[in-house]
């Protein structure tokens, strides 16, 4: 059974969601998650992304965008390279990249998967090291391999979910989230999907259309106690996919409009942050190769006609880190650490108090 979530609340988005307000709206990308929740200290998992689903390996058009560079992405060389993602996403904690990395060229490897004879897959991480302890290791290639075969279409899990599982987002329970837009016809009637892995913010900065709800739910603010102190925590993990006909370059700034709904949720992109974007289109497809003389067909939207996309982007990115936190739960992990989910109620009332509930 699928959680309430963030329109389910009442706030005023911006925007036309797809079928299912999700990243799965844009035509084959398929989500997967493993969820360990284990004794006092595992609060951890894994998160696939298939660009084309499981099944199709075709290559899609990406570009990757760091905005502050305090966390990793792995193969994000060879995309901004090559242009190309040639594989599954990856999201997990800080000390699990590795195996999560080396289990996906295994599962490329068996299912004949490989576009080169080697591979450079894309995992990004957030750090869960409050409520999980890194240090133990948890995710194990069974998890990934779990993830990797047992993605999803249409409604996707969100929260405690997931590499999502043990992270925070402005003190709250954060963890994974996503949404969508649809454009109009007369801007092309394509479709911007966002996946996020939220766990980054202080208290006071968190803002949700437009209402400064942290300065009012300040209980519970484990570092800040709810007040200023210029110190941002955390990581934020964006993953934009498209149906648009656009192209790596055009991909690198759409990707970079992330950052701006990061920012509609009251992130300033502390020191200590790892918010690093990725963007993708499924559109083009059977192009990484070419025909028999090298020459590929495709098609690309002129510049002008990117604006549409770059404002879905940031709403969907917006609303998705706002639908990780609604859907989260009460979490105690390592150590007895505590992180107390987002009040329903308490946020309903923040947006009446400025007429926008």
């Amino acid at each position: 059974m699928l959680k309430p979530r963030a329109r389910d609340l009442g706030i005023p988005f911006e925007g036309t969601t797809g079928k299912h307000n999700a990243i799965t709206d844009v035509e084959g990308v398929t989500v997967g998650y493993s969820t360990i929740v284990e004794g006092d200290s595992a609060r951890t998992g894994v998160t696939i992304i298939h660009p084309r689903g499981g099944a199709n390996h075709d290559p899609v058009f990406a570009a990757w965008f760091p905005f502050n560079g305090n966390g990793e992405m792995t193969g994000a060389a060879w995309v901004e390279e090559g242009g190309y993602l040639e594989g599954p996403i990856g999201i997990t904690n800080t000390h699990s990249v590795g195996i999560v990395r080396d289990t996906i060229i295994e599962w490329q490897a068996k299912n004949n998967a490989l576009f080169q004879k080697w591979s450079c897959p894309v995992v990004a991480e957030t750090a869960d090291g409050w409520l999980n302890n890194m240090n133990g290791f948890f995710v194990k290639p069974h998890h990934v391999w779990e993830a990797l075969e047992k993605t999803e279409s249409g409604s996707i899990a969100e929260g405690n979910v997931g590499g999502g599982t043990g992270m925070i987002c402005y003190e709250f329970k954060g963890g994974s989230g996503t949404s969508s837009r649809k454009l109009p016809e007369k801007f092309g009637g394509w479709t911007v999907g966002a996946f996020v892995q939220s766990n980054f913010g202080a208290r006071y900065q968190f803002t949700v259309a437009g209402v400064p709800v942290g300065n009012h739910l300040k209980e519970h603010a484990m570092w800040s106690d709810g007040e200023n102190p210029y110190q941002e925590r955390g990581s934020l993990i964006v993953v934009l996919a498209t149906d648009a006909p656009v192209l790596p370059h055009q991909l690198k700034r759409i990707a970079k409009r992330a950052t701006l709904g990061m920012a509609r949720t009251g992130s300033l992109g502390g020191n200590g942050s790892g918010d690093i974007f990725l963007a993708f289109s499924t559109a083009n497809p059977h192009t990484a190769l070419g025909k028999e003389n090298g020459l590929a067909d495709l098609r690309a939207l002129d510049n002008d006609h990117l604006n549409a996309l770059f404002a879905a982007s940031v709403f969907a990115t917006e609303e998705a880190i706002i639908n990780s936190m609604v859907a989260a739960e009460d979490m105690t992990g390592h150590n007895g650490f505590l992180v107390k989910a987002l009040p329903h109620e308490g946020l309903r009332e923040a947006l009446r108090r400025y007429g926008r509930a």
